[in-house]
């Protein structure tokens, strides 16, 4: 440094946080603006309060389920004659059923079955009702006709009595259950993704990439697909609640989860001598049931708020 000279100051370099680089007005790169984009619509999910909690409680329940071999207090299949319809006490927190298994456990267990049956129909019903309406949509003509008639065939019918009909013609049992409902709940999903697919077909984007030579299955995988996930996810979580009370019906009736499975329907089933006497037999599963439904329930209304665009 030269003698007489000023030292020059040097400004400290300042730190945006990471809410400030997600909100950012300016994004520099095409994944700053896409978690940012994500930010903003958990932002607008978290602010329905009901819709938190419903995917608090779904997580909770998930999380149980899961872990349940950890959890349980009881086996959940040993059975105990001599405590048989014990009320709900610091041994048995929900009492004891009429082989006195206790109830807690079941129902711990139970979830996995319930939310598992679940899992299998979205898993199912989801992927195949979405290429079935983006490709009736795009296709149109005689393969349109073709494939929207059989879902009008599917949807004449209620969904339990075809359900139940469906099971009848296999064997009773989760497995049967699953494909019963399956078959039963992937018309709604496949017209939602053809009316998706209509508003777009002929859109400019679409048919630039025709142009370049692109196939109708390229298009329809890799352009009107994508589109077309947001409303078919809301469809979903808005479906799961049908899906529980389908399924507890299934086991109610028998033709779901055979005993002793712990499956929260048929629970109910094997309990319904109890409705009066010994309440809190029946009445663990149907809270529970309650309490899975409405949480999806809650759950889909704030993911309709935030994904479906003619909502917002």
């Amino acid at each position: 440094m030269n003698e007489g000279s000023k030292p020059v100051a040097v400004e400290p370099v300042r730190t945006i946080s990471w809410r400030e680089w997600l909100l950012s007005d300016a994004p520099t790169s095409r994944q700053q603006s896409t978690w940012a984009e994500y930010y903003r619509a958990w932002q607008r999910f978290a602010a329905n309060h009901l819709a938190l909690g419903g995917l608090i409680v779904v997580l909770v329940l998930v999380f149980i389920s899961l872990a349940a071999p950890l959890i349980a207090p009881d086996n959940p299949y040993a059975q105990n004659l001599a405590q048989r319809l014990a009320p709900p006490s610091a041994a048995h927190w929900l009492g004891t059923d009429g082989l006195g298994r206790d109830l807690l456990s079941r129902l711990i267990y139970g979830g996995r079955d319930t939310l598992g049956m679940v899992v299998a129909v979205v898993a199912l019903v989801a992927p195949f009702g979405l290429l079935v309406g983006c490709f009736a949509g795009y296709l149109g003509g005689i393969a349109d006709r073709m494939l929207m008639r059989l879902t009008d065939i599917f949807l004449a019918f209620p969904r339990l009595i075809l359900a139940l009909a469906f099971v009848a013609a296999l064997k009773p049992g989760i497995e049967s259950a699953v494909i019963a409902i399956a078959l039963t709940s992937w018309p709604p999903y496949a017209r939602l993704a053809r009316a998706d697919t209509l508003t777009v077909r002929n859109a400019d984007f679409i048919a630039a990439v025709r142009l370049t030579g692109a196939d109708d299955t390229r298009i329809i995988l890799r352009h009107i697909v994508p589109l077309a996930v947001s409303s078919v996810i809301v469809r979903v979580s808005l479906d799961m609640a049908g899906i529980i009370l389908t399924a507890a019906g299934l086991g109610f009736l028998g033709m779901g989860a055979q005993p002793p499975a712990a499956e929260w329907g048929t629970m109910i089933a094997t309990s319904r001598d109890y409705l009066l006497q010994q309440w809190w037999v029946p009445t663990a599963p149907g809270i529970a049931i309650f309490v899975a439904a409405l949480a999806f329930n809650l759950l889909g209304d704030g993911l309709r708020d935030v994904l479906d665009p003619k909502a917002r």
